[in-house]
């Protein structure tokens, strides 16, 4: 593949790096593609980087965590707890403006952790599940980086609930 030229290839490239290092469970490759505040050009001696482009994230269910630490320690948590995971990222659509990008996509992901106490297998079940996400990104010096991630999962429609759209 060549190099990315426009901003939504670069974009784009950045949004499949945050995905590939999390399936890989690859931390330091993900906390590198966060927003740090020397990206912004501030100088964390003379001020609180929690003050200084805020990342946030939210993980389906989770409240909203901010700050990079946070962040970082969310994901540290859910790879030291997730055997497998992988994304097939649909939906995706990339609008840039300026030095903001932002990216929605659908994530279908599969995931399973550690077989059951006594069983032979390597993994436990694997678990699908359906989460729309809204990606935003920062250009900075070093390329674009992730400034929010915001991820709710999608509810599925049962028989029931179908049956309960007829009058009474």
């Amino acid at each position: 593949m060549s190099a990315p030229h426009t901003d939504v290839e670069q974009v784009e490239a950045a949004n499949t790096a945050f995905y590939e290092a999390l399936e890989q469970g690859d931390f330091e490759e993900l906390a590198s593609l966060w927003l740090t505040p020397a990206d912004l050009g501030v100088d964390e001696t003379y001020h609180d980087p929690a003050d200084s482009g805020v990342v946030s994230c939210v993980h389906p269910g989770w409240p909203v965590l901010t700050g990079r630490g946070e962040v970082l320690r969310s994901y540290a948590l859910i790879m030291a707890n997730t055997d497998y995971i992988q994304f097939f990222l649909t939906d995706v659509h990339v609008s840039v403006t300026g030095d903001t990008a932002l990216v929605t996509c659908t994530e279908n992901i599969l995931s399973g952790g550690p077989a059951p106490q006594g069983e032979d297998e390597e993994l436990g079940p694997l678990v699908g599940q359906l989460v729309v996400a809204t990606n935003v990104f920062r250009r900075t010096p070093q390329g674009w980086k992730i400034w929010s991630h915001h991820a709710s999962p999608v509810l599925a429609e049962t028989d029931e609930d179908e049956q309960d759209d007829t009058p009474a």
